[in-house]
């Protein structure tokens, strides 16, 4: 017999009592939807019970928890050696931490070039090394990290001086947001050339830089920045190199 479950009462208790007369199984609309409630929530319940168990019976080692406490300190997802070996019949148990705090994010324009040009050496004492210098600079803002100090990005550049001296380098760059103004500081080691420019001592050269720029258009900025080149005394000498640029960027 057909059931009805949008009705119930007398109608449940009339298919009822044929059921018995017919010496069928008792089963009302009622009965049917009530059962089929009752599994729904069974179901549920035992999916939220496997993914609710953790990885406490694990046994993490100390790289299982210094992974860990990384993994928390730049806001991560909590997920060790240990919790990827941890399964709950067919589903992986991981420790989920909250959206807000996802390291990394995806931008619309998450490529980022800048062309800029200045002053190597402006700070030149003996007066014969100070030049000119042209240089390029990549960003990829779907790389950014986002910490309790700020958003890190990993950033790649070179630069060429009038006189030949060549700088490749590759590091880390902070990023600070204040409406329309961006200040980013940085720091990256790198391999300098000398060619017939300053001799800086060492091929391994270190750049600590800040950065000031001011969105112009959509996606568009024009910056002022200052460096400092050194090679941390590793060098024979170390006279090192203050530098000053105008920055023009854009994210594609």
């Amino acid at each position: 017999m057909a059931n009805n479950y949008a009705l119930s009462g007398p109608l449940d208790k009339l298919e009822r009592k044929l059921d018995r007369l017919f010496g069928q199984e008792i089963e009302s609309g009622a009965d049917v939807k009530k059962a089929k409630v009752k599994k729904q929530n069974t179901i549920q319940k035992s999916s939220k019970q496997r993914i609710s168990q953790s990885c406490k019976k694990i046994k993490r080692g100390i790289g299982d928890k210094l992974e860990a406490r990384l993994d928390k300190l730049f806001g991560q997802e909590v997920s060790t050696m240990a919790d990827k070996k941890c399964f709950v019949g067919t589903q992986q148990v991981k420790r989920t931490t909250n959206l807000n705090k996802n390291f990394s994010y995806k931008d619309e324009n998450p490529q980022n070039i800048s062309l800029y040009t200045g002053t190597f050496d402006t700070i030149d004492k003996e007066g014969d090394d100070k030049t000119s210098l042209l240089g390029i600079e990549h960003k990829n803002k779907d790389l950014f990290r986002k910490t309790w100090i700020g958003r890190f990005s990993p950033t790649t550049g070179a630069f060429v001086t009038q006189k030949n001296s060549i700088y490749l380098y590759s590091g880390i760059e902070a990023d600070y947001n204040l409406g329309p103004i961006n200040i980013s500081p940085s720091f990256s080691p790198g391999y300098y050339e000398a060619g017939n420019g300053k001799n800086l001592g060492s091929a391994l050269e270190f750049k600590s830089e800040i950065k000031i720029g001011v969105d112009l258009f959509k996606n568009t900025n024009l910056g002022y920045s200052y460096s400092h080149i050194s090679n941390n005394d590793w060098g024979d000498v170390n006279p090192g190199s203050d530098n000053q640029t105008l920055n023009f960027s854009k994210k594609f």
